[in-house]
């Protein structure tokens, strides 16, 4: 295990903190690595909003986006460690309505039912062939998105967009939207309950959430976007969240708001290999699954269960075997297993967000330009 300097990682934080300002991507960031059982850094930068007038803490909700994934992940593997799911079931057996899907290609054809029914393991992996294409999701009207039964029947009626297993292509809402509603059944709870009782308040996650009450809303950091070369608010559409889905349409793949300190503590879980301040969440057994490269292995990187599992470290400063995930607006974290490193970023902007963020790469290269001599 490689130790990190703490004077050289909050040099480096501060650097990428001022360039990130420097070049109007943000109005505020927030920065956290922990190792080997210490907060080595938890550091917040700039203002809610374009006015400069709230200070970001760690205690600013941010909008998760895709970040939210690894949380919907956890939450099957937590109903698989109970044997009310296998990762290995048909998605059907829990919504019958899929069995006689076809697959439906970007043009329009009807290339029949699959040779595969869509598993429970490919929707955590991309690979189920619902809600990838962006022809078929440039269709969603505010009456798909309304709830998830009203997306769901959206896709269904779009087919699966390829052959189940033979394929990746990301799904950023629907395949975890379906998600959502087999854990609904299951549960025989709403998503937003099971999460609170399951996952947040066992990892101390008292701010994270689809629905902000008014409190939590006063310290939503507003998204940051660029007109005419100046930092301006993007609005977005009142009561939303992610997109234009409104916040009581649980997104299993996108919806959750949350802060530094509360992502922290879920990032700590799972470096930890299922444990909380209060006992286990899951299994180190289900960790180890949740972080092993899923879909055959073609490139630098792959497929764990929703989260992104580094194979080769010369695609970024991360090193093999690391895990994690990002936002669309820009916020980002990864778990380092061999050096006992957990790090969460956080930032929302529609100007540099996404996997391949600027902001996000830069902040991989500063803790990993961070090892003590």
């Amino acid at each position: 295990m490689k130790k990190l300097d703490l004077k050289k990682l909050e040099s480096n934080i501060n650097k990428i903190a001022e360039f990130d300002f420097d070049n109007k991507k943000c109005f505020g960031t927030a920065y956290y690595v922990y190792q080997d059982g210490n907060l080595e850094l938890e550091r917040c930068y700039g203002h809610l909003s374009v006015d400069g007038e709230i200070p970001v803490t760690d205690k600013t909700l941010f909008r998760l986006a895709s970040m939210t994934k690894p949380i919907t992940a956890v939450a099957t593997l937590i109903l698989v460690e109970r044997g009310l799911l296998n990762l290995d079931d048909p998605i059907c057996k829990y919504l019958p309505e899929f069995a006689t899907v076809h697959i439906i290609d970007e043009k329009g054809q009807d290339l029949g039912l699959p040779k595969k029914q869509p598993t429970i393991r490919n929707l955590l992996t991309h690979t189920s062939g619902i809600g990838s294409l962006p022809e078929k999701i440039e269709k969603l009207t505010d009456n798909d998105r309304k709830d998830i039964d009203s997306t769901l029947r959206f896709f269904l009626n779009a087919g699966l967009d390829f052959e189940p297993s033979e394929a990746e292509m990301y799904s950023g809402t629907a395949a975890f939207d379906v998600l959502v509603k087999i854990i609904e059944i299951v549960s025989q709870t709403d998503y937003l309950s099971f999460l609170t009782k399951e996952i947040f308040e066992p990892c101390g996650m008292i701010d994270t959430t689809f629905v902000p009450d008014s409190e939590q809303t006063s310290r939503l950091i507003e998204m940051h976007t660029r007109e005419g070369g100046e930092n301006a608010v993007f609005k977005m559409r009142e009561g939303s969240i992610f997109e234009e889905y409104p916040s009581s349409h649980y997104l299993g793949g996108a919806g959750l708001a949350s802060t530094l300190c509360d992502y922290g503590r879920f990032a700590k879980m799972l470096l930890e290999n299922g444990m909380t301040d209060k006992g286990r969440l899951v299994s180190e057994a289900s960790i180890k699954e949740m972080s092993t490269p899923q879909f055959p292995v073609h490139q630098l990187e792959s497929w764990g269960l929703g989260v992104r599992v580094i194979i080769d470290g010369t695609l970024s400063a991360l090193p093999k075997g690391c895990f994690g995930w990002s936002g669309a607006y820009g916020s980002h974290f990864w778990i380092d297993p061999e050096n006992g490193i957990t790090a969460v970023y956080m930032k929302n902007s529609k100007v540099d967000g996404g996997a391949a963020n600027e902001s996000a790469r830069n902040f991989e290269k500063a803790v990993y330009g961070s090892f003590e001599d």
